[in-house]
């Protein structure tokens, strides 16, 4: 025959049954609380604001809330970028980054980085005009990236 559970495990006769009072008891406080609060959600089926967001105005606020507006902005203005500079220079030139206020545009060559240097003055009016919220206080137009050599003459690598 088999010893009783208690002293297989050890357990104090006495503390037993408070033991065992305390998890039932504190399985029907969860319980109670489950109910309570659908019951509460019930009766507050239907009252306004408690309708669902729309996915636009959720991801808005959690987009301020997260400080993504700068990222978002500089990717819109990637992805309309033929739209501000016109699709003949948006096809040899793209934006590259954004850091502290500097918004910087590659140009495929030297020609397109004159002429985007040239039209400055209008992007910053129409980038400020479009994508309000995006601090940009410079920008800056660079050209091709330059080929690196080694110290001995040949090339060694190109930058990209």
């Amino acid at each position: 025959m088999r010893e009783p559970i208690n002293v297989a495990l050890k357990l104090d006769d006495r503390k037993l049954p408070a033991e065992v009072f305390e998890r039932l008891s504190a399985r029907s406080m969860v319980r109670r609380e489950w109910a309570k609060r659908e019951e509460e959600a019930w009766r507050n089926f239907g009252k306004p604001g408690r309708d669902p967001g729309k996915l636009g105005g959720v991801m808005t606020a959690m987009a301020k809330q997260g400080d993504w507006v700068p990222h978002l902005k500089i990717a819109q203005l990637r992805n309309h970028w033929d739209q501000v500079v016109g699709e003949g220079i948006a096809r040899h030139s793209e934006v590259t980054s954004l850091k502290d206020g500097v918004l910087t545009i590659r140009a495929e060559s030297t020609v397109w980085a004159t002429q985007l240097t040239y039209l400055i003055p209008q992007l910053t009016r129409t980038i400020r005009q479009r994508l309000q919220g995006l601090d940009v206080r410079e920008i800056r137009v660079t050209g091709p990236q330059s080929h690196r050599f080694n110290r001995y003459g040949g090339r060694r690598y190109m930058r990209r």
